[in-house]
């Protein structure tokens, strides 16, 4: 006959209470309000539950009663691992992982995967506000989040009219980069960019689709390019412009060769993001082609790899993005209206831009 086992039951905040011989509500305030008793009986109280096995309050419980969660939701609609993979992801997580922190909250981090349509994680979050970090404005996961009936922040994209945003002005940034691409001569260029929208294009991209992009951050960064040099006599149509899903220095670099392949006489290749610099740079040594030299590559966003690189690109405060987004949500219900704060980007001008070899040719013999 098999002989039964006394289990243990697990001790409950009333029994905690009797053992101490406190009330209820002092063993509540020793894990939910410490600051109401003495360093010396939240101690007790403490050292009390450990022996007796007693595992503090339960969460859910209380989220239930106080209708906190306690924590703010980062949508990303992208794999979780690119949170911990991606540069500027990881700047602006950290920078709203400081602001959570220092209002004493969490971070639920909710991703959905781009080339899915299950909003199911959206609608099981249990957060109290959420940031959406760069999506695209048709995107099903970001009409879910609006769905919710709690504060929201969007970093970046999109640029929603009635929902408070952080961002920089990225048209301005890249047409500053496009100037001084033109300063230095140059006019025939290629262009690589990140992805335009929800359907997967890692190729050539047509007028239209740059014109129609739903990620309005690449949308704003081409309209900056375009503009810049339209101004100075280029045919847009006639610039190749290459587009990626994935973001990926490996990424970056086909995408590089494509452009070079369709028109090896082009003179400086621009990358709106610094990943895709880096495989642009990749390529372009293991064509033998010096940078810059015999290619101008430029990148977008000051990612510590594109410093180290000496990349000329635009750097943007992504680490204050995610602080400022994190601040934003926490004083929404301070007030009526959305606010959008915008941020100040830097043109980084490092060691891979240049004059196009025939200018510098023409300089060096004219001298």
């Amino acid at each position: 006959m098999a002989r039964s086992m006394h289990v243990r039951r697990p001790a409950t905040l009333a029994s905690l209470a009797a053992e101490l011989g406190v009330s209820r509500t002092t063993v509540s305030n020793a894990y939910n309000r410490p600051d109401q008793l003495s360093p010396e009986l939240r101690r007790r109280v403490l050292e009390t539950a450990r022996r007796l096995g007693y595992p503090g309050p339960d969460p859910v419980a209380r989220s239930l009663r106080t209708r906190k969660a306690g924590a703010v939701g980062l949508l990303l609609t992208e794999n979780l691992s690119y949170a911990f993979r991606d540069p500027a992801a990881i700047g602006f997580l950290e920078g709203l992982a400081l602001a959570c922190e220092t209002a004493g909250q969490g971070l639920l981090l909710v991703p959905a995967n781009p080339e899915r349509e299950d909003v199911a994680a959206v609608h099981r979050a249990g957060v109290d506000g959420f940031v959406v970090y760069s999506v695209p404005d048709d995107d099903p996961h970001l009409a879910a989040v609006l769905e919710r009936p709690v504060p929201t922040v969007v970093c970046d994209q999109p640029d929603l009219a009635d929902v408070d945003r952080v961002g920089i002005d990225d048209r301005a940034a890249m047409h500053q980069l496009a100037q001084h691409l033109i300063a230095l001569g140059h006019r025939r260029v290629g262009v690589v960019c990140m992805r335009l929208a929800r359907d997967r294009n890692d190729g050539f991209v047509p007028l239209s689709r740059q014109e129609s992009a739903h990620f309005h951050v690449q949308r704003s960064r081409m309209s900056g390019l375009r503009q810049a040099f339209t101004e100075v006599g280029v045919d847009w149509a006639s610039v190749p412009v290459v587009e990626r899903f994935d973001h990926t220095i490996a990424q970056g670099a086909s995408a590089a060769a494509q452009v070079l392949d369709r028109d090896p006489q082009i003179t400086a290749l621009i990358c709106t993001s610094d990943i895709l610099a880096l495989g642009a740079l990749q390529e372009a040594e293991r064509r033998g082609l010096r940078v810059p030299a015999d290619l101008t590559v430029t990148g977008f966003d000051g990612i510590r790899e594109a410093e180290q690189a000496g990349l000329t690109t635009v750097r943007q405060p992504v680490l204050e993005k995610g602080r400022a987004a994190g601040k934003l949500l926490m004083e929404i219900g301070e007030r009526t209206k959305p606010r959008t704060v915008t941020l100040e980007t830097e043109l980084i001008t490092g060691t891979t831009a240049a004059e196009p070899r025939t200018i510098a040719e023409e300089r060096w013999f004219g001298h």
